[in-house]
């Protein structure tokens, strides 16, 4: 607390306000009601016990409404506690009220809103925790607390939450920001080599190596060493590892002279470690030299109201790239966030990776989500095209799938049933091409409706087209089964 506020204009009871106040080691002014308005303007406070047998209280409150107050009431006095009079306490005060009253004083100042002071390198870097959740906040809170301490932290959540996103922003807000950030992953490196790649190793220790070579530990001097996956790392190097901690000396392998080390350690896991400590593979001393300042990174799923600001950051990294973003519609957002998101924020990552490879520079709605990310009545959006353009596209095809056979050396030719007007070569004396291209459409239609059994939807899909654009066609040439039939026989 900056200082605790005492407003009576009894002398005895400020006195014994100052007493108790001061035994539970509070700073402490006072002054009159008269003077308590100037004082408050002019003062950093952050609580006011003020008295509240004057009738006048009730204006003084209203006035710093950004002031936690606690009413000092008699014995059979009643207040009911309302914005900023956070609490009451009654006459003879107790130790056990007054330190809760205290504290709501203290929790008044730091949740209040645009208490928070801006900084723009603490936006810039946290754009990576981004979010308006209770719980990234919380994440946010803890990271600047724990920062500018050397204590050890470990960073316990899912795999994608961002782990190291969290310990890079720890590194980063320390008196350690102009040192090294070392990461290691102690699940990607072999039980073997993991010694040697955080302690380093002399010339001649073993075969390969051919000369000295320094460890992690000596190059994260001055900085921070990020131990990822710490519930991966073998039995025999948590012992080696602990020593370290305790002792801050290390010895690189194959040698004997001891190496001081000035390093601050945030480690990290996805696993259970106080399973691992009752399956016997995980040392419990080692649990609690990394467990002391323990942070939650929470799953995406905890956190789905931050779906939108994520996807807005990834994105905008996506285009820092060079490479086209998409945009959402509102019902591809409402979808993502009912996913359960087992991959968490790398999940969400990689979506966004795809789909900005898919829709270059467009907007995906929900049908265009993979189908796993569908949530909800799907209505995909079919357009309907003029019949023209469907017969054009169609013929287009159709020509050019005969030039292709007809560029292709090895096709022989082929004996063809069909009449000499339906073939593609033109005759000498010219053709009409209205009647050719209908008579071609009448054949086309008949052949996939006798290939489908007359089954109009089949031989919709055989054309390529509607089942209705395929009813319509027939309605037009009077192509009727029965009469087809006749004519056949």
């Amino acid at each position: 607390m900056k200082d605790i506020l005492l407003v009576s204009d009894n002398g005895d009871l400020i006195h014994k306000l100052e007493t108790i106040v001061s035994f539970i080691g509070e700073p402490c002014s006072s002054c009159s009601y008269k003077s308590s308005a100037e004082y408050l303007k002019t003062h950093s406070v952050d609580a006011v016990l003020v008295d509240f047998s004057v009738s006048t209280a009730q204006e003084l409150i209203l006035q710093f409404p950004h002031i936690p107050f606690v009413a000092v009431v008699a014995e059979d006095g009643v207040v009911n506690p309302e914005r900023n009079l956070v609490g009451a306490c009654t006459l003879p005060m107790t130790y056990p009220v007054l330190t809760q009253a205290i504290h709501r004083c203290q929790e008044y100042s730091r949740r209040r809103p645009g208490s928070t002071k801006p900084s723009g390198v603490k936006t810039r870097l946290f754009r990576s925790l981004v979010g308006r959740s209770e719980e990234i906040q919380t994440v946010r809170r803890l990271v600047e607390q724990v920062a500018p301490t050397d204590a050890t932290v470990l960073i316990l959540g899912e795999s994608g939450t961002g782990k190291e996103v969290v310990a890079r922003n720890v590194h980063f807000f320390s008196e350690r920001k102009d040192g090294p950030f070392i990461p290691v992953n102690c699940g990607a490196i072999p039980g073997e080599l993991l010694e040697s790649e955080l302690f380093g190793h002399e010339k001649g220790a073993f075969t390969g190596a051919i000369s000295a070579r320094k460890g992690r530990f000596e190059l994260a001097e001055s900085g921070t060493l990020f131990l990822d996956e710490i519930g991966d790392m073998p039995m025999q190097m948590q012992v080696k590892l602990l020593r370290v901690l305790q002792e801050r000396t290390f010895e690189r392998v194959g040698g004997s002279t001891p190496i001081q080390c000035n390093v601050r350690i945030v480690a990290a896991t996805h696993r259970n470690l106080e399973t691992m400590i009752q399956e016997n593979k995980f040392r419990e001393d080692l649990f609690y030299r990394l467990n002391v300042f323990p942070i939650d990174s929470p799953a995406l799923r905890e956190r789905r109201e931050d779906i939108p600001l994520l996807l807005q950051e990834l994105i905008s990294r996506i285009k820092g790239d060079g490479v086209e973003g998409v945009k959402f519609t509102e019902m591809a957002i409402a979808s993502l966030m009912e996913h359960s998101w087992d991959g968490n924020v790398r999940e969400l990552s990689n979506l966004v990776e795809r789909l900005s490879i898919l829709y270059p520079g467009q907007i995906v709605d929900i049908q265009d989500l993979p189908p796993k990310y569908q949530y909800g009545e799907v209505q995909a959006y079919q357009p309907e095209y003029p019949e023209e353009l469907l017969e054009r596209d169609a013929f287009n095809a159709l020509f050019a799938e005969s030039a292709a056979q007809e560029d292709t050396p090895e096709a022989a030719p082929e004996q063809s049933d069909e009449p000499e007007s339906y073939r593609s070569d033109l005759p000498e004396d010219g053709v009409n091409l209205k009647e050719y291209l209908s008579e071609l459409e009448i054949n086309l239609i008949i052949q996939a409706l006798e290939q489908q059994d007359w089954v109009v939807a089949r031989a919709a899909d055989k054309l390529g087209m509607r089942r209705t654009t395929l009813v319509e066609k027939m309605r037009k040439y009077n192509i009727q089964r029965d009469e087809t039939l006749s004519s056949d026989n």
